[in-house]
């Protein structure tokens, strides 16, 4: 069978199967037998986040809030530094805002978490994805990895200092937020809008960094994200006046919209490094395998150098910081089996590198596909991450000897995140941020926005210590940068 004739045949029928968990093929190592009392408060905070559904449209991020703002209540923060704040018409997405008070000695520090998920269905996985599990080594749930692990972390973290009665330098304002994932009502944008004076800062500690292990399950390196990918959805349209099956015709709208996508499959776009990406390359050439390490060294001096992207590109952890990206993800089409279809569309999905603009890759598909009958629509203006900032000092030097102390003296390197965060809503703004985490796993392997996503035991606990120890650290009296 064709590839253009098997994608044809694609758009038209839905194939399911089974759901069956997937296979751990190797247990992860180092997760600790007995828990410490820390360990067991934030394994709490975790589970009782991952077991709410905070999905667009079905789930509640507000439950979340609540669940979260109920325990800081207990702890004995005030009510006014609680704060539940979110858009009036929209009562399952609001937000948490929770201030920690400090000397004053600072503009505040933010720490920023998303309590949404993306969608997960029952009938998809072998087991509850809102029931988290623990199996050889790993936590297994819907949002373990992205991004519930970073906001139970924060949350619990916050409620130790309190119980431990430190007082931080300057304020630490925890947000927790909705819709980072997608939906209506994106937390950080509705704070920015209508609530600014809560969560502004001078800079913000978010996902979008973390550690790399390698095969050996040894830390590889440890990266700090300091720029990231524009998101951006295109729909491929294709319109007819259809007909009877038993007569079909040349334009067939669904065989139009299938030789698109495969124009769209087969096109590379042009490498493009920036500020960011250019550096990660030229710094994890000193870490990896001699093959990629020349490799990338040969890209950072010359973008233009195809040989080596193509060698690079082989790696999937690599692949996508090289260039923008589009793929197709979801596709609706015909309305009976009898009948030609008279409309199909597909989502194309785009993550753009931070010089380009969705307007640029815009003209890009439309050049590619070249077919006056594949209508090519966004739903976006061109948006940019606001530029790059260089990395705090005071946040890199703490990374950086935590970073020694933790994980062997690995390399830390700036990274460009492939998939989007709110950090860019806060970059565009006048908030720098900044993806740290210190939770390392093996390339792939979390699966974060697929079924089975996992996040290994031993890594939430590592990225518990060492963002207690940051965030104490960079809020605490300051060394004199050296």
């Amino acid at each position: 069978m064709s590839p253009r004739l098997a994608l044809a045949l694609a758009l038209t029928a839905a194939v399911s199967a089974p759901a069956a968990a997937q296979p751990i093929l190797r247990p992860a190592p180092g997760a600790p037998v007995t828990l410490t009392p820390a360990q067991q408060a934030a394994r709490a905070i975790y589970k009782e986040m991952v077991e709410i559904n905070t999905a667009d449209s079905v789930g509640s991020v507000t439950r979340a809030a609540q669940a979260v703002a109920a325990r800081f209540r207990a702890a004995g923060f005030p009510a006014a530094d609680i704060h539940l704040v979110g858009p009036a018409d929209k009562p399952a997405k609001q937000n948490l805002v929770v201030r920690y008070r400090g000397k004053g000695q600072g503009k505040p520090i933010l720490l920023l978490a998303h309590l949404d998920v993306v969608q997960a269905k029952r009938s998809d996985w072998a087991n509850d994805p809102f029931e988290m599990r623990e199996e050889s080594g790993y936590f297994l749930g819907r949002g373990v990895a992205d991004d519930k692990s970073m906001a139970a972390i924060l949350t619990a973290n916050l409620l130790r200092y309190k119980q431990e009665g430190w007082v931080p330098e300057r304020d630490l304002i925890l947000a927790l937020t909705a819709d980072e994932e997608g939906g209506n009502g994106n937390g950080v944008t509705w704070l920015i809008e209508n609530r600014k004076e809560l969560i502004d800062a001078e800079y913000a500690i978010n996902e979008g960094g973390g550690g790399t292990l390698g095969p050996d399950d040894q830390p590889l390196f440890h990266s700090i994200q300091a720029a990231e990918k524009v998101y951006n959805d295109f729909t491929l349209t294709v319109r007819n006046t259809g007909g009877h099956s038993s007569v079909p015709r040349k334009d067939n709208a669904i065989y139009a919209l299938a030789a698109a996508l495969l124009k769209i499959q087969q096109y590379t776009f042009p490498v493009e490094l920036n500020e960011v990406s250019r550096p990660f390359f030229e710094q994890t050439a000193k870490v990896e395998m001699p093959s990629l390490a020349a490799a990338m060294r040969a890209v950072a001096a010359n973008p233009g150098d195809t040989a080596a992207a193509r060698i690079i590109s082989t790696d999937p952890r690599y692949a996508s910081m090289l260039r923008t990206t589009c793929v197709a993800t979801m596709l609706e089409g015909g309305h009976a089996p009898n009948a030609l279809p008279q409309f199909v569309k597909a989502n194309v999905n785009c993550r753009i590198a931070p010089t380009s603009t969705g307007s640029q890759v815009k003209a890009t598909l439309e050049r590619i596909v070249n077919d006056t009958a594949v209508k090519i629509t966004g739903d976006r203006p061109d948006r940019s991450n606001g530029a790059p900032t260089p990395i705090h000092p005071t946040l890199l030097r703490a990374t950086t000897e935590l970073t020694n102390t933790m994980f062997k003296g690995v390399p830390v390197i700036p990274t460009m995140s492939t998939g989007a965060t709110d950090g860019y809503r806060l970059r565009a703004v006048g908030i720098p941020t900044f993806g740290v985490s210190g939770i390392f796993s093996s390339a792939g392997e979390t699966n974060a926005h697929g079924r089975d996503e996992k996040l290994r035991v031993k890594s939430f606990y590592d990225g518990l210590d060492f963002l207690y120890q940051l965030v104490k650290q960079v809020s605490g009296p300051q060394k004199p940068i050296s």
